[in-house]
């Protein structure tokens, strides 16, 4: 389901109890409890956030006081205190990542100019860990470490009865799964028709892989199975057809995973959407069985590689199969109708160059419908950075953290696999090339598309803003420069493509060949807004 894009100006959620409840819930709590908003910056509209909606259900007498604002990281921060302001807050809990940091940290230091008497409360991954040195955490009064989930709660209790806090950082407590009030009926209606909904049947996980914030987890661990699913029929009979699952390793617990599985193949309609995150050695034949049984369009795998080098992975603490994987990956393809998202992670300690070409190459053969190419970050917390010394790995200072130089990378190719990365996204993933592009890439594709890659950059310079149209063109072009013996059957092949993209203009209008630039004469662009007025 494509993503709403006209909800930059207001709220996507507002979740209110009603009247009576607030006053029932009033009289439970020492004086009259200010007004509290939960709010974050998602990524897109599409998205929901499952963290606030556990804060919220957790929020026992002080819920009818509270609301959840959702907005996302494109609107302005002003517009966005705007909003928040309107409601008339005493205190606003923002759920802070990596991908909203920097505008999160905006809206938060408006928020403090402006009305300096609201108690900020920051929680997350991104404030959990170096909390203290981050710019945002100087703007808030208070900052909750760890699951917030029952905590925050406590901390609005004690704010709201002024109760003595000498702390500025506050730890949250590990919490029992069985003590939380589950939040999928704070999913609006709104929320369940034009959004993807975040599920999680267990937390934690048992893997160490040191990139990854779940590396700090002991283990995983499932919510009761009865219960979950209860839940599940609750969202599906309300009309919830996109699921994303963000346990950290679905197929962990076979039993519980063919319980889930077979949960949602009993009710299956045309619409039907479930993402799992799947660990690629570990499917046995039952699940297997079951897993070919859904139809097309309703599962989505993204199954984390990362790498296929044994010394990385020794590296990072990641224990994989790497034939078992292989082979799984192969069968899924072969066998079932999900869409197979395979990640590769470049950067990592001991990772060269070559090596990592080795990895795609490998990947690419395994026949995955997409290949996330993702550069290392630094999360922070986690265990990655004790190679900092040893491998002289050197991360960006700014978001997202992402790493620019090890002692086997330099700088200059770092560049270039992001460019990779980007074209391999436009090109690659997008399946506007189906047909095409197996035509283009040899048994080497890595080589093949790095050529593609430095072909187009060096002709446009343009990793963004590339129209589809010209893509087109700048593919073929490419191809007639350094395939030229391909071009002939690859132009066939680009005209399928171009037909099924259904666009605007004729395929005939497109330039497939190179040609040379021809210099235009230049305009005073300074003169241009004057002549306006003029005529």
């Amino acid at each position: 389901m494509a993503a709403q894009k006209h909800h930059t100006e207001l709220p996507v959620t507002q979740i209110h109890l009603t009247e009576d409840n607030t006053q029932k819930n009033a009289s439970k709590i020492d004086k009259a409890a200010p007004k509290i908003v939960l709010a974050t910056l998602n990524a897109r509209y599409f998205h929901t956030s499952f963290g606030l909606r556990y804060l919220y259900a957790n929020l026992q007498e002080l819920q009818g006081f509270c609301e959840i604002k959702e907005f996302i990281i494109q609107t302005r921060a002003i517009d966005i205190v705007e909003q928040i302001l309107a409601t008339k807050p005493d205190i606003v809990g923002f759920g802070v990542y990596i991908w909203n940091i920097v505008e999160t940290t905006d809206v938060v230091s408006l928020l403090k100019v402006i009305a300096p008497e609201i108690k900020i409360v920051l929680g997350g991954p991104e404030v959990s860990y170096e909390t203290e040195q981050q710019a945002i955490v100087a703007s808030a009064d208070y900052v909750l470490t760890g699951p917030a989930d029952l905590s925050f709660y406590q901390l609005c209790k004690d704010i709201i009865n002024d109760a003595p806090l000498d702390k500025k950082i506050l730890n949250s407590k590990p919490v029992e799964l069985k003590d939380l009030a589950s939040p999928y009926q704070y999913y609006t209606d709104e929320d369940l028709t034009h959004r993807l909904l975040y599920v999680e049947a267990s937390r934690g996980c048992p893997f160490k892989c040191e990139f990854c914030l779940s590396s700090l987890d002991k283990t995983s661990v499932p919510f009761e199975i009865v219960l979950f699913l209860e839940q599940m029929e609750i969202l599906y009979n309300r009309g919830a057809r996109n699921f994303k699952f963000i346990d950290r390793t679905f197929n962990l617990n076979i039993n519980t995973t063919m319980q889930i599985m077979q949960f949602f193949l009993d009710r299956m309609t045309d619409d039907l959407y479930l993402h799992f995150e799947v660990v690629p050695d570990h499917l046995p034949r039952k699940l297997k069985e079951l897993l070919a049984q859904f139809p097309e369009g309703s599962l989505q795998f993204e199954i984390g590689i990362q790498t296929f080098n044994t010394e990385v992975q020794k590296n990072i603490s990641r224990k994989q199969n790497n034939a078992k994987s292989k082979d799984n990956l192969i069968w899924l393809k072969d066998n079932t109708h999900a869409h197979i998202h395979a990640d590769l992670i470049f950067g990592l300690p001991g990772e060269t160059f070559d090596s990592f070409k080795d990895s795609f190459n490998q990947l690419y053969h395994c026949r995955p419908h997409e290949i996330q190419m993702g550069i290392l970050k630094r999360l922070k917390g986690s265990p990655i950075i004790r190679h900092t010394e040893a491998f002289d790995l050197r991360f960006n200072p700014l978001p997202p953290f992402n790493i620019l130089s090890t002692d086997r990378v330099s700088f200059a190719t770092m560049q270039r696999i992001n460019r990779f990365a980007r074209y391999w996204d436009m090109i690659g993933n997008s399946g506007r090339f189906k047909y095409a592009l197996p035509h283009i890439l040899s048994d080497e594709p890595f080589d093949d598309f790095m050529a593609i890659t430095e072909w187009i950059f060096n002709k446009t310079g343009q990793i963004h803003k590339i129209n589809l149209k010209k893509l087109f063109e700048l593919i073929s072009q490419a191809v007639e420069a350094l395939y030229p013996e391909k071009h002939a059957l690859v132009i066939e092949k680009i005209e399928q493509d171009y037909e099924a993209a259904k666009l605007k203009s004729l395929f005939s209008s497109l330039n497939l060949y190179q040609v040379t630039n021809i210099v235009a004469p230049s305009k005073n662009k300074a003169l241009k807004r004057q002549q306006q007025h003029m005529s």
